[in-house]
């Protein structure tokens, strides 16, 4: 688990920083030679590839889970259509893949909830709750931010087991619905 100054992503403005031995979070709004250790052993972020896409297909889920994901491999399919506004990542912890986030990003669409949002993610059940979600979702928002964007936004389909918890503990705030009825949340990357 990360131990962190603040309660939420939102308020620290976080951007990952990954280095061969463990990873360190900067802290941006504070001060920037502050740095807080992420006690996961080696995170980093991959593109998903022919090496990756199987294991990121054979992530396990905790029960329920199910009705909340797609595969990964439908990922990396919708990339290759779209490779300037797709963003496929994996997890990995060490040499092990340990989750999947996939980002799109593109000003051109005409509903501004899909401008910078998460479109996947998917962490395996043994690593969830040691910190591979949040790492994920900063780093995807260090992206969105990267590309200009002043916030990043999730769709879920509200429910039992479902993100909805995940995504308010790193500060995301509901923001609507879409017509057929997921939650649509935002994250401000100011």
């Amino acid at each position: 688990m990360c131990s962190r100054a603040t309660s939420s992503l939102a308020e620290s403005v976080m951007a990952p920083v990954v280095t061969t031995k463990c990873c360190y979070l900067r802290v941006t709004h504070r001060s920037p030679r502050a740095f807080i250790l992420l006690s996961m052993g080696t995170l980093t972020l991959e593109e998903l590839s022919a090496r990756t896409i199987v294991a990121a297909n054979s992530l396990t889920l905790k029960p329920g889970q199910e009705a909340f994901i797609t595969p990964p491999s439908y990922a990396i399919a919708e990339a290759y259509f779209a490779p300037d506004t797709e963003w496929p990542r994996v997890v990995l912890d060490g040499d092990t893949v340990v989750g999947f986030i996939r980002g799109h990003f593109d000003t051109e669409t005409s509903a501004p909830e899909f401008h910078s949002c998460i479109w996947r993610i998917h962490i395996a059940a043994e690593a969830q709750g040691r910190g591979v979600g949040r790492f994920a979702v900063e780093a995807i928002a260090a992206e969105a931010r990267s590309r200009g964007f002043a916030q990043l936004t999730v769709l879920w389909e509200p429910g039992d087991n479902g993100p909805g918890e995940f995504f308010h503990t790193l500060g995301f705030r509901d923001i609507g619905e879409t017509r057929y009825g997921e939650t649509i949340a935002a994250l401000s990357l100011s």
